[in-house]
């Protein structure tokens, strides 16, 4: 009978999920991204790496007693051009009449090439401009450590050729594949918190026990809910990102990743549901403890993005897998230990 009511507390919550505006909002901009992926990746590759977006030639003005380099790094330089001009005065004239995008002003400060940048503001183009001459100013330094190295005491540590690959590749697998598979469990931690904390303050959460239900099959039943909508819209993204040409490998670890994390912060929500009575309290803690918590996986061997992202592009090692286990162990134990937590504070409300 607990096993059926446990069922029924489930359904009722996904069903109230409907009615829920702003999770049917984040569940269809959740849809839109990975329904047209192929198509949006384009537009926001160009905000993760503007220089890999063609936009027309970037003209530079250069000036000041380094010239000669800048001109000559750019020359190698795909997506930018520059004018040398004989003078300050000049080239801040050919930047006010528009003639060029940027300045580039150089000088000698304590023996290295010092470089004034003077740029737009808030435009448009500004970002291209920006990451252009970025770029440049990057390769000229290079090329200066590397012809300047033989006056050093101790040679330095050599710097790794640069990589030829595809942003929109890397911003696939790196960005928005942890994006769609991270953001289903965060909500459904989100979602538990309100589900039960509404219950509480609306005083409804009596009539359950009267069933009769412990509190632990109250939660149990909403976890449940919660839990299992997290791995479905993940297999539902990685599906429609198949669909739009962007493969996606190891999928049943991938899945596993997904309900482990879901389980560990939906215990954590309906924890602290139970703890805090209130919405607000409860929410409050949930965020601070799900940022915290997310930011302190960046000391493990391997952070959860880049766990995803060696699934996805089947790159997984023995450190990945050995990762996706100890989410698993990590979840059941999490699920353990708010179980307890629960029926304790069911002895001590009777």
């Amino acid at each position: 009978m607990f096993d059926d009511a446990r069922l029924t507390i489930a359904r009722r919550d996904l069903s109230s999920l409907s009615r829920e505006k702003t999770i049917v909002l984040a569940l269809l901009i959740q849809l839109f991204v990975a329904a047209f992926s192929s198509f949006l990746v384009v537009g926001l590759t160009s905000l993760y790496d503007p220089g890999s977006v063609s936009a027309g030639e970037v003209v530079v003005g250069v000036s000041g007693e380094h010239s000669d380099e800048l001109v000559e790094e750019a020359n190698r330089q795909d997506g930018i051009r520059t004018v040398a001009y004989g003078s300050e005065d000049r080239a801040r004239g050919a930047y006010q009449d528009g003639r060029v995008h940027a300045l580039l002003l150089t000088g000698e400060n304590a023996g290295r090439i010092a470089v004034e940048v003077v740029a737009p503001q808030e435009s448009i183009r500004t970002t291209l401009v920006v990451d252009q001459v970025r770029t440049l100013l990057e390769s000229v330094e290079r090329t200066e450590r590397m012809e300047r190295s033989g006056s050093l005491d101790t040679q330095p540590v050599p710097v790794p050729d640069p990589i030829d690959a595809s942003p929109y590749f890397g911003f696939t697998y790196t960005v928005l594949v942890p994006l769609l598979l991270f953001l289903p469990p965060f909500i459904s931690g989100s979602v538990a918190v309100d589900a039960l904390t509404e219950e509480i303050e609306r005083e409804t959460l009596e009539l359950l026990r009267v069933a009769p239900l412990s509190l632990v099959d109250i939660v149990d039943g909403k976890a449940l809910a919660m839990i299992l909508i997290a791995p479905l819209q993940a297999a539902l993204w990685v599906g429609l990102l198949g669909v739009n040409g962007i493969a996606i490998s190891n999928v049943v670890p991938l899945l596993v990743v997904v309900t482990a994390l879901a389980t560990l912060v939906v215990t954590l929500g309906l924890s602290l549901g139970v703890l805090a009575g209130q919405r607000r309290q409860a929410q409050l803690l949930y965020s601070v403890l799900v940022i915290f918590a997310f930011g302190a996986l960046t000391f493990l061997p391997e952070h959860p993005a880049t766990t995803v992202a060696k699934l996805a592009v089947d790159s997984a090692t023995a450190v990945t897998m050995g990762h996706v286990a100890g989410y698993a162990i990590a979840a059941v134990v999490s699920l353990a230990i708010a179980r307890r937590l629960v029926a304790r504070a069911d002895a001590e409300a009777l």
